[in-house]
C-alpha cells in the first residue's frame, strides 16, 4: 500500500472512532489493599524489612489468565520516559534549512542509513540507526505536562487537575500486567524505575490496585535476608505461621485481609527463591557493562531494566529524573537547549546504544520492544532565553526491537517542525502496537467498578503502519 493511501486509511479509522461515544469509566474510591503498614504487620514482608504489597498483588493478579491474553512466549517492553518533553527539532527531526531561531544550535549528522539524519550529539544512535525507527509524526495534542496520555496510549486519559486525572484509564504497563502477567512466575509483571512515581509514572487508574507498577527503586538491594533469619528457619512453615497468627490478633477484620495467607506464601517464595533480589542486583554486572550504559541515573536504570527483562518482568518504565527534558530556557531549573539539553544528549545516546547492543548480543532484541519518548515536543521557535516551550502538536520518538521493521523514519513534519504532514501517529496507535507485540488481543476490555467493559485500545487505535 502506498504511503499516502496507508495514511488516509489510518486517519479515517480515527475519525470514525471519534464519532462514537466511548465507554468512559466513572470515578471511584479505591481501597488501597496492602499499604506498607498493613504488610509490615501481616506477612513475611515485615521480616524482609520492606513492603512487598505491590509485588504480591501484581503476582496474584497475573496468576489468572485473562481472556485477552495470547501467546505464552516471553515478550517484554522497556519504555524510556524523557520527562519534561524532548525537543524533536534538536534530537531526531533536525531542520537545517530553517531560520536560525528554528533550526537551533546543533547541526545534523548522517547516520548508517543513507538519507536519515539526527542531531550531532547522537553519534552512537546514528551508528545503529539500522536497528532503530524514528517516528517524527506523533500527535500529542491530547497530552499535558504529565505521563498520563502517552504512557496510557490513550487520548481520553488526560490531565484535568480536578481530582480525576486520567479519567480512570490505565497505563499500558497496567494493561500488560492484567492481560499478560509476568514472563516468569514469581516476578512482577510491571516495574517502574523512577525517582518520582507521582510525577513520572502513570499506573492502573480504575483497573485496580492489583495492576499498579512495582516501585523498583524501593526494592533495589533490600530483599536480602535480615540478620538472624536464615533459609532453614524460614522453611519451618509452622513456626512462621505461629508468628503470623500472633501478629494477626492486632489486625482489623476486613475483606482486604481474606487473602493474607496467600500473600504470605507468595512473600515467602519470593524472598527465599531470591529471584527478585538477584534481578535487582546490578553489582553482578561487569565494570565494562556498567561503563557501557553509563553511571548516570538513566544508565543505571536502563541496565537494571535489561536485567528485569531477563528475569521475567514484562513491562518496565525507566525515567532518568523528573522534568529533566523541560528546557524552557536558561532561567529554569533544567536550562535551555545549549546549557540544559546539550549535556543530556550524550547520556541518552549512550543508553540507547548500550541497551540495543546488549539485548541483541543476548538474543533478547526481537522479543523486547524498546520505546523512547516524552509527553510532547518543544516549540519550533526558540525562546528569548535560549530554550523552547511546550509543543503538543507533534513530537518525535524512537522504537527498536520487538522484531519490528527498523532502519527507517516514519512520518514527516513541515519544514519548520510545527505539525505532522505525513503518517500521523496517535497515542492509541502506540498502545495498539505495544499490545500487539505482547500478544494481547486488541479487542480485549477490562471491567470498571460499575461493571462496564472498557476497551484497552481507544479511539480506533491501530498498529502503526510501517511497524507491521
Amino acid at each position: 500500500m502506498a504511503s499516502a493511501d496507508r495514511t488516509t486509511t489510518h486517519h479515517q479509522s480515527h475519525v470514525l472512532a471519534q464519532g462514537k461515544q466511548p465507554l468512559r469509566p466513572s470515578p471511584r474510591d479505591l481501597i488501597r489493599v496492602g499499604s506498607r503498614r498493613w504488610f509490615l504487620q501481616t506477612g513475611l514482608a515485615g521480616l524482609a524489612g520492606v513492603s512487598l504489597a505491590d509485588t504480591l498483588r501484581l503476582s496474584a493478579a497475573a496468576a489468572t489468565t485473562s481472556p485477552g491474553a495470547a501467546t505464552p512466549s516471553k515478550k517484554s517492553v522497556i519504555l524510556f520516559w524523557l520527562s519534561g518533553g524532548p525537543s524533536h527539532i534538536d534530537m531526531w527531526d533536525p531542520k537545517p534549512d530553517a531560520p536560525a531561531e528554528i533550526r537551533g544550535p546543533y547541526r545534523p549528522i548522517s547516520t548508517k542509513v543513507p538519507g536519515i539524519q539526527v542531531c550531532e550529539h547522537l553519534p552512537l544512535q546514528a551508528s545503529i540507526i539500522d536497528k532503530l525507527t524514528i517516528i517524527r509524526s506523533v500527535d500529542c495534542s491530547a497530552s499535558n505536562h504529565t505521563p498520563i496520555t502517552l504512557q496510557a496510549g490513550n487520548p481520553l486519559a488526560r490531565r484535568t487537575d480536578d481530582g480525576n486525572d486520567g479519567a480512570g484509564y490505565p497505563s499500558m504497563g497496567s494493561v500488560a500486567a492484567k492481560f499478560r502477567g509476568p514472563n516468569v512466575q514469581g516476578m512482577p509483571p510491571f516495574v517502574a524505575l523512577a525517582d518520582s512515581m507521582k510525577a513520572d509514572i502513570w499506573g492502573a487508574g480504575h483497573m485496580g490496585n492489583a495492576y499498579e507498577p512495582l516501585q523498583g527503586k524501593e526494592l533495589t538491594g533490600r530483599l536480602a535476608m535480615p540478620k538472624g533469619i536464615d533459609i532453614d528457619r524460614l522453611q519451618n512453615r509452622h513456626a512462621l505461621r505461629r508468628e503470623f497468627d500472633r501478629l494477626e490478633r492486632d489486625l482489623d477484620r476486613t475483606r482486604a485481609l481474606e487473602s493474607a495467607d496467600h500473600y504470605t506464601k507468595m512473600a515467602y517464595d519470593m524472598v527465599v527463591s531470591g529471584k527478585v533480589q538477584q534481578a535487582f542486583d546490578i553489582s553482578q554486572e561487569s565494570e565494562a557493562t556498567r561503563d557501557a550504559y553509563g553511571r548516570a541515573s538513566i544508565g543505571e536504570k536502563a541496565l537494571l531494566a535489561r536485567r528485569l527483562v531477563e528475569a521475567g518482568v514484562t513491562f518496565t518504565v525507566v525515567s532518568g529524573a523528573w522534568g529533566y527534558f523541560d528546557h524552557h530556557g536558561d532561567e529554569v531549573q533544567w536550562g535551555g537547549i545549549v546549557k540544559g539539553l546539550t549535556p543530556l544528549l550524550p547520556t541518552v545516546d549512550r543508553v540507547m546504544h548500550a541497551l540495543i547492543t546488549d539485548l541483541e548480543q543476548r538474543g533478547l532484541l526481537d522479543s523486547t520492544l524498546v520505546l523512547m519518548m516524552g509527553e510532547f515536543g518543544r516549540s519550533p521557535v526558540m525562546t528569548q532565553t535560549a530554550g523552547r516551550g511546550h509543543w503538543t502538536p507533534v513530537m518525535s520518538m524512537l522504537v527498536a526491537g520487538g522484531g519490528l521493521p527498523c532502519g527507517q523514519v516514519i512520518g514527516r513534519t513541515d519544514d519548520k517542525g510545527y505539525a505532522p504532514t505525513q503518517d500521523r501517529v496517535m497515542p492509541q496507535d502506540i498502545a495498539a502496537t505495544t499490545f500487539r507485540h505482547l500478544g494481547i488481543d486488541l479487542n480485549a476490555a477490562w471491567t470498571n467498578n460499575q461493571g462496564r467493559p472498557i476497551p484497552i485500545v481507544q479511539e480506533g487505535g491501530q498498529p502503526i503502519p510501517g511497524l507491521c
